[in-house]
């Protein structure tokens, strides 16, 4: 490679990724990190380190005359942008080229027609490639935009023109939804990526995800490597994907094979790209295009699993200048599931905090971000390792990626490890019967109770109480009794669930679960404990408080619900829905909260008044107040 020095424009496991293609090809690679990614991994595998800036990412990862100096101050000859962030950046491939620096990716005009959805969807319209019928909504009052949309009829799909990964997409069901759902999304796509423009589209009922991967190098050679089914989402955002796609007929894959090939072609494509389509799930002949994806992607590795490839290594090979000379050849069936810092059971809301264990798995592929002792923090992305398995077939790969999955361990933070065991194991998932509503077909997601491994698992391991005052040792080792009556037995160990509920823990452990559990205590000593895929924290409770809580449980005075409207999260309040001292009705949105690129709603818990308690840009904590709703009762 003609690169001795490249900076890595990323964090977490991408950026790892990256960074280990680089040591292996001998080239020196360069790690960029804010504040909240000091002690970063990527950072300490990195052969340089440059800190670009505060925790946020727009101070830090999204500044691109940082990106630029950092580059310049370490001899970078070339920068590798991952995934996100500046991955799709007009402004730093400009700057780039200003700078005498190679950005790895394609060129400023490929950048600038796949990076607008709007401009794409018309671009590749002129060169045969299919479409979901919709329109521009740029330039158009709402008005305008509702008169357009009755033409192309609902349900609609309201989606930001700029960036991607299913960030500020609205689902619209008639024309009464409509005027919501487009304040809600410009609000969410001038957040993320400074551009309020919209498209609309006609809402596939039963659609699959599926995207090809491209290459394309400079000397005009566009190839694909083969398609992903990317179908198992949640609002919008991957969770599992796999390579090939699950059983789609081979006429199918040939129609988007070609069509990606003629989208790249059409762009003069050089590096690594995605073309991502819609295949009607109940009539998979009907295939349309969705957007140019002009980056790597972070289900990558399902793709480099079947080629046998490294795609990393490609890309630096197409930015240099080089032919691809590449003949792919697949073979057998790759899955990827994406671990989250989240909570399926609180509705997947993010989560946050000290890793204090990870464990992963062994005999599969680990993309991982975290490590023990990890900060994971509401800045970033809630996606913290990828768990890839491969085999000869597609039910194969799926057993080996659950077992792996009850093989990991990760504690400290909640994570939806367990949800994706459930996807596994599914009925529909395993005979390939998939579309975009599968996941939420499953919610909500259903707390289960620790089990008695769990439970033994957590009296082990939490911190021992002070022992009562000594006497002799009949009184301690005895059970108490009294004269004509029942003795009293010794205090049972109880804790408290995160849902609240008392649950008495066995005393020992009888061994069967032995090597299956694994515990540590939080800074709060709280235990949190993992048993084959699925994590719970549980919080010591001594006999006063056992005692106090069971009194207010038992208080008539306590009412239904609390006056108080709570933060689910920690995060910045980004919108207020409702003015001071309006009456509202249970269940009216009070104020929107921002974490980990996510935007939750905080709603009335009933009828009356309402007090707020924060204002736009306030940092809020998980359970803080943020508004209160007052009765004449109250």
């Amino acid at each position: 490679m003609s690169f001795p020095t490249v900076l890595v424009a990323n964090r977490g496991e991408i950026a790892r990724r990256v960074i280990r293609s680089l040591r292996e090809l001998g080239i020196r690679s360069v790690a960029v990190y804010s504040d909240a990614d000091a002690a970063a991994p990527h950072v300490r595998e990195a052969d340089a380190a440059v800190r670009i800036g505060p925790a946020p990412a727009a101070e830090s990862y999204l500044d691109i005359d940082a990106v630029i100096a950092a580059a310049r101050t370490t001899g970078a000859q070339a920068i590798h942008p991952g995934y996100g962030f500046l991955s799709e950046s007009v402004g730093l491939a400009e700057a780039c080229a200003e700078s005498g620096i190679v950005f790895i990716g394609p060129s400023v005009e490929a950048l600038q027609i796949m990076g607008d959805k709007a401009r794409a969807r018309d671009h590749v319209m002129r060169y045969g490639v299919p479409v979901v019928p919709g329109f521009d909504a740029r330039g158009l009052s709402d008005g305008e935009i509702a008169e357009e949309a009755e033409r192309v009829g609902f349900p609609l799909l309201v989606k930001p023109s700029a960036g991607g990964g299913g960030k500020g997409m609205e689902i619209v069901a008639d024309a009464g939804g409509l005027a919501g759902a487009l304040a809600s999304a410009r609000r969410v796509a001038a957040a993320a990526f400074g551009d309020d423009s919209l498209i609309l589209e006609r809402l596939i009922r039963r659609p699959r995800h599926i995207e090809v991967q491209v290459f394309g190098d400079a000397h005009g050679t566009v190839i694909a490597l083969g398609e992903r089914e990317c179908t198992l989402q949640r609002r919008h955002q991957k969770v599992v994907e796999e390579a090939p796609s699950a059983g789609i007929p081979a006429e199918t894959r040939e129609r988007l094979l070609s069509a990606a090939v003629q989208a790249g072609e059409s762009v003069s494509y050089v590096g690594a790209g995605t073309v991502e389509f819609l295949v009607d799930a109940d009539s998979p002949e009907d295939v349309f295009f969705i957007e140019m994806n002009t980056r790597l992607q972070v289900e990558h590795p399902v793709t480099e699993e079947v080629t046998g490839l490294d795609l990393v290594a490609l890309q630096l090979r197409a930015a240099a200048g080089l032919p691809l000379d590449v003949t792919p050849v697949l073979r057998g069936h790759a899955v990827e599931a994406r671990v989250y810092a989240e909570s399926p059971e609180r509705g997947f809301l993010p989560s946050t905090g000290t890793v204090l264990l990870f464990d992963p798995p062994v005999g599969v592929r680990v993309d991982a971000a975290i490590e023990t002792g990890s900060e994971v923090t509401g800045f970033y992305d809630p996606m913290i390792a990828k768990i890839i398995a491969f085999a000869d077939d597609r039910t194969t790969a799926l057993r080996r990626l659950d077992e792996a999955l009850s093989q990991t361990v990760v504690l400290g933070v909640d994570t939806n490890i367990s949800f994706l065991r459930q996807l596994c194991r599914d009925a529909r998932v395993i005979a390939g019967d998939l579309d975009t509503g599968l996941i939420e077909s499953l919610l909500p997601v259903a707390a289960e109770k620790p089990t008695a491994a769990m439970l033994a698992a957590a009296h082990a391991a939490a911190p021992s109480r002070p022992e009562p005052v000594r006497t002799s040792p009949l009184w301690r080792d005895r059970p108490g009794w009294r004269l004509g009556a029942v003795p009293v037995e010794r205090e049972a160990f109880a804790v408290l669930t995160d849902d609240d509920e008392i649950i008495e823990a066995p005393s020992e452990d009888d061994g069967a679960s032995r090597g299956r559990t694994h515990a540590v205590v939080d800074a709060d000593g709280a235990v949190w404990v993992a048993e084959d895929g699925r994590t719970v924290r549980l919080r010591p409770l001594d006999r006063r408080e056992r005692m106090r809580r069971r009194l207010a449980a038992h208080d008539g005075r306590t009412s239904a619900t609390e006056p108080e409207a709570r933060a689910p999260m920690p995060g910045s309040v980004v919108a207020v829905h409702v003015q001071d001292g309006a009456r509202v009705i249970a269940g009216t949105p009070l104020i929107a909260i921002e974490a980990m690129k996510m935007e939750h709603p905080v709603l009335a818990p009933h009828d009356g008044v309402v007090h707020l308690l924060v204002a736009v840009g306030d940092q809020v904590r998980r359970d803080q107040p943020v508004a209160r709703v007052t009765t004449e009762e109250s």
